[in-house]
């Protein structure tokens, strides 16, 4: 990314785009603006009858209601092979073509104390929050990487093709340890891990295609990871259920956004050309104090707010430690049986 770049990194008019948890909350928000902006979308959910009302919200949106289309399927994203059926079943809606970008972003959070919280719950979480988004970047980049017939070879050293995307949807529990979290933020953590491990094994084949023409994949292939706090959703009132207190104590000042505003931030920072996006400030800066080996958006800006976050943890981290201490140290603690 330069200081002053405004090319479009995203383009999404006129090509297809799937995402996973797309009938409610951040991948609504997600569809809704990709139609807008002239994307074929298809959304993947379990429930049918919410994907049915989704598809009607956000084909609304379309930005050019007489050629853009839209389709829903119904599908268990935890299972490996409904992720290998959902992309067969978009590629032949697409006329044989597999999509251009798709987005994992299914997910739920189940907050609560690593001892209260039963093992099936654990490993649940891991199902939906890592294995499901690993699960579908395995057979979409299967899919990708395959090369195409002799009549859709490119050109050698020539870049061709708009380049595809695969994008998944971590969460801010990945940069810090918060109280609470133990069931969730395993998971999103692993996640972002594999988004940079990922970043750099796709080095391997779009640098294999400047220099054959046939044989090769035929677009060059980008990861990214959006990283979102707090949103506004179904989903966000599921989580108070189970959420314990001292949890809600730590989290009581942070900022929440709608499933439409972290949509935009989301888009507008794949838009930019970032690989490791968050969608607001307390998001950004918990990212920059945790970027270890993650590639920098913007050199310059990353290092500099890396210096002034890596302070305020100074203060921020006792802080945080101190009041889960003085919660335990103020309230009944349920202690294991």
């Amino acid at each position: 990314m330069g200081f002053f770049s405004r090319k479009n990194h995203f383009e999404v008019d006129g090509r297809t785009v799937v995402i996973t948890g797309g009938s409610q909350g951040m991948g609504r928000g997600l569809a809704k603006l990709l139609a807008q902006k002239g994307a074929n979308v298809v959304i993947v959910a379990r429930n049918q009858q919410k994907l049915d009302r989704a598809l009607q919200y956000i084909a609304s949106a379309a930005k050019t209601p007489q050629t853009q289309r839209f389709h829903t399927i119904s599908a268990d994203v935890t299972k490996p092979e409904e992720n290998a059926r959902l992309l067969e079943e978009v590629t032949a809606w697409n006329d044989g073509t597999p999509p251009d970008i798709v987005w994992a972003n299914a997910g739920m959070a189940h907050p609560s104390l690593f001892i209260d919280t039963p093992l099936d719950i654990m490993r649940s979480q891991m199902d939906i929050n890592y294995w499901a988004a690993t699960y579908l970047a395995h057979a979409t980049l299967r899919a990708w990487l395959r090369p195409p017939s002799p009549e859709g070879a490119t050109t050698v050293g020539q870049k061709a093709a708009k380049p595809r995307h695969f994008i998944v949807t971590s969460s801010v529990a990945c940069f810090a340890g918060i109280a609470g979290y133990a069931p969730y933020a395993p998971a999103k953590s692993a996640l972002r891990s594999l988004a940079d491990t990922l970043r750099s094994e796709l080095n391997l084949y779009n640098g294999y295609r400047r220099t054959h023409s046939t044989g090769a994949p035929a677009a060059d292939v980008k990861i990214h990871c959006v990283v979102p706090a707090t949103i506004t959703s179904p989903g966000l009132a599921e989580e108070e259920k189970t959420k314990h207190d001292v949890t809600k104590v730590l989290e009581e000042s942070d900022p929440a956004q709608t499933e439409d505003e972290v949509a935009l931030a989301a888009v507008r920072g794949l838009e930019k050309g970032g690989y490791l996006i968050t969608t607001q400030l307390i998001g950004h800066a918990m990212r920059a104090g945790a970027l270890g080996g993650s590639p920098r958006n913007n050199w310059f800006v990353d290092t500099v707010f890396s210096w002034v976050v890596s302070i305020a943890w100074l203060f921020i981290g006792p802080d945080m430690e101190g009041k889960v201490f003085n919660w335990g140290k103020k309230n009944e603690v349920k202690l294991p049986s």
